[in-house]
């Protein structure tokens, strides 16, 4: 993650100073300077906490306003090939001025009349950062919300209960408003390594960085194509922290109808190895059947009281048999 921020402050001062060769402006160029690269190029800006046009390149994926889901049309999404993010309008977050203070907040648009989530914004500090345990989310059902399984899926379960400002970063929990049905593959190798980044930095400097989660619908769709995500270091001003992306919400070899949630399998879309390095864990990702939590060495059984809430736990890991679990240093959970 520091090579990634290091990278984005390599890129975001190349992309000052070739603005300043073309423009000739002296006003422009301190403005750069001055903000780093957390405000957007002119013709993209936000004009407060409005809705403004994103891009990639000539996409424009939408002009919602803050308060209500982002909803475009089939021609507006951009295509997955192959990675679980793509940069958005030129990787520049939207911020306007205004936006930038050393207070920490965090806000969540209320449900649209489909019960679909709005953007959710917050200044994220160690002030918001959870001190306990994560709770259980298993009462809130998503729109498009579908319990179910795939042998090709890294845990089998399809759909993660997936936060827009993430736990470790707000201490959200079960709030409706801040949770949607994303795939597995768009929780852990979407949306992790951005909360990872963000939340490394405000534990490591103290520091603020502004967070925003737009989620992006298809029409009347239950389950968003995705989510942007725009991230800015406060007192830096994007000297460590500056991205905006577009996550899919996919999952390779499954196919969804994001009208309803439904799903299949389908030979036509590549599957994702499952021997990569899980992000959640620090382990092996490994299909099974016992869960545990990493953080509490706690392995649980099918039919056990917290079996089912340990699908959306960023704690964990699966293990193909309880003895591979208690060689791994775990213990049975006692319910």
């Amino acid at each position: 993650m520091k090579e990634m921020r290091q990278s984005n402050r390599k890129k975001e001062k190349e992309r000052e100073k070739k603005g300043a060769k073309v423009r000739f402006l002296p006003l422009i160029l301190a403005l750069l300077l001055a903000f780093g690269g957390c405000t957007a190029p002119a013709d993209t800006a936000d004009t407060g906490r409005s809705g403004a046009d994103y891009s990639t390149g000539g996409l424009v994926l939408g002009t919602e306003s803050d308060s209500s889901p982002q909803t475009v049309s089939p021609d507006e999404i951009p295509v997955y090939e192959g990675e679980p993010f793509i940069e958005v309008n030129g990787n520049v977050p939207s911020f306007d001025d205004s936006d930038f203070t050393s207070d920490s907040f965090e806000t969540y648009s209320s449900l649209d009349s489909l019960g679909r989530c709005g953007p959710a914004f917050a200044n994220i500090g160690r002030d918001l950062m959870p001190t306990e345990e994560r709770g259980s989310i298993g009462q809130v059902k998503p729109s498009g919300w579908h319990t179910v399984k795939y042998d090709n899926v890294d845990g089998k379960y399809l759909y993660n209960r997936c936060h827009l400002i993430g736990y470790q970063l707000s201490g959200e929990n079960a709030n409706e408003r801040n949770l949607i049905t994303g795939t597995r593959y768009f929780n852990v190798e979407g949306m992790l390594p951005f909360e990872n980044m963000v939340a490394d930095y405000v534990k490591e400097t103290g520091n603020h960085v502004l967070y925003r989660v737009t989620p992006v619908f298809e029409g009347d769709n239950l389950v968003a194509d995705g989510v942007r995500i725009e991230a800015c270091s406060v007192e830096d001003r994007g000297e460590e922290i500056s991205f905006h992306v577009f996550v899919f919400n996919i999952q390779p070899g499954i196919m969804i109808d994001y009208a309803t949630g439904e799903s299949s399998e389908s030979d036509s879309v590549p599957a994702v190895s499952s021997g990569r390095q899980d992000q959640t864990s620090g382990a092996d990702s490994q299909q099974g059947v016992i869960r545990g939590n990493s953080r509490s060495k706690i392995y649980h059984c099918p039919g056990q009281a917290d079996y089912e809430e340990m699908a959306d736990s960023k704690n964990l890991v699966v293990f193909r048999t309880e003895q591979e679990a208690i060689d791994a240093g775990y213990r049975k959970a006692k319910h």
